[in-house]
């Protein structure tokens, strides 16, 4: 009787696993009385799940994810502004069947990084690929595509894979190309119907200004929502979450707001209430005309420094930027929050904004704010 070279035959076939471990299952099998059907299955089981662990190991790499996590790993309790249900559909394998699309958008810390790589992961495990990429990255790499003639081989690279993450969208300045170059990736992913996954910490009426371009921000927005999702995290950052109760009876905040960087003096000046009628020409004024003449003060700093009209605060270790009549573009700061942190620092600066009263006229709107010589 000819003997088989089995061991032989496998490495013929490519089956490692099955070469590895059929002596072992066949003594195991031999001992349990195995029927020659479960021990063909046991090895076989053995070899797909060897392959399976192989592809998503290999398909991790090349998704080029700076971090891992799951999401089983991410931390609900503390970030409680979502839940796990809302984030059922683009867990399963209909994210890339049905080609949906997400946009995760947040102050820094709340976790839109990790739900991003977490999801993607997810698609790896349900048999596709990956890319994940921030936005400064992916333009610069098509911008010098672009100048050396190589755009459409250097345009698959981010329209090929199943599901792609462009993470930190507004975080880092772009090129005035910005655009125009997002809007070719979007619109070849939109028509093939490849979800995308977006995280910024700009809200989405912002996108104009971060791109360049307000109408091609609109068009990227309007393909990626048509079938995709907002979700808006809010909340304190996870990463420095050990410092919020160690800092919280010592914060400077408790003396008053921070409002776009300014810092509230050591020894605040008297409020509107403790002031005579002699020392304050404002005397018995509303929290409006308060507010107003900040609004007047911080508006032509930014207006003039980044052409943006909003503002910047913190208070009690959360951040929110607003515009001029208190609403709330990114944070999770009220507005009724908002407007009380501005009285308050202008009511500390009162002597600052005195000297100007006269030469300022104030309104709750940019056009009714004439800017000081």
């Amino acid at each position: 009787m000819t003997v088989l070279d089995l061991d032989g035959m496998l490495r013929r076939l490519h089956l490692p696993t099955v070469r590895r471990l059929y002596p072992e299952c066949e003594l195991r099998a031999e001992a349990e009385d195995q029927s020659y059907r479960d021990f063909l299955a046991t090895i076989i089981a053995e070899e797909v799940a060897h392959r399976a662990q192989t592809r998503i190991e290999r398909s991790v790499r090349k998704a080029r994810f700076p971090f891992l996590r799951t999401i089983e790993e991410f931390d609900f309790t503390f970030q409680s502004s979502i839940r796990l249900q809302l984030l059922g559909s683009c867990l399963g394998p209909e994210l890339v069947s049905e080609g949906r699309s997400l946009i995760l958008c947040g102050p820094s810390g709340t976790g839109k990084t990790h739900l991003a790589i977490a999801i993607a992961y997810r698609a790896i495990q349900n048999g596709y690929e990956a890319l994940f990429t921030s936005a400064a990255e992916m333009i610069e790499t098509l911008s010098g595509a672009t100048r050396r003639g190589e755009l459409a081989r250097v345009l698959a690279h981010y329209t090929h894979p199943s599901v792609l993450v462009i993470d930190e969208v507004g975080y880092l300045t772009v090129g005035g190309d910005a655009a125009n170059l997002m809007f070719q990736v979007v619109n070849e992913r939109y028509l093939h119907r490849r979800p995308m996954i977006f995280t910024t910490n700009k809200p989405l009426a912002a996108w104009g200004l971060v791109l360049h371009d307000p109408d091609l921000a609109e068009a990227i927005l309007d393909r990626v929502l048509e079938r995709g999702r907002l979700v808006e995290l809010r909340g304190a950052s996870y990463r420095t979450r050990h410092l919020k109760r160690a800092e919280s009876d010592r914060s400077p905040l408790r003396k008053g707001a921070i409002i776009s960087g300014n810092q509230v003096p050591d020894f605040p000046e008297p409020t509107d209430t403790e002031r005579s009628a002699d020392d304050n020409p404002r005397r018995g004024a509303s929290a409006v005309p308060v507010i107003s003449v900040f609004f007047g003060i911080v508006i032509r700093m930014f207006y003039r420094e980044h052409g943006i009209a909003h503002f910047h605060a913190e208070h009690q270790g959360q951040q929110a930027t607003f515009t001029l009549d208190g609403r709330v573009l990114a944070g999770s700061i009220g507005s009724r929050t908002a407007l009380r942190l501005i009285a308050e620092w202008a009511a500390a600066h009162g002597p600052e904004l005195d000297a100007n009263w006269e030469r300022m006229k104030a309104g709750r709107s940019l056009d009714r704010i004439q800017p000081l010589d």
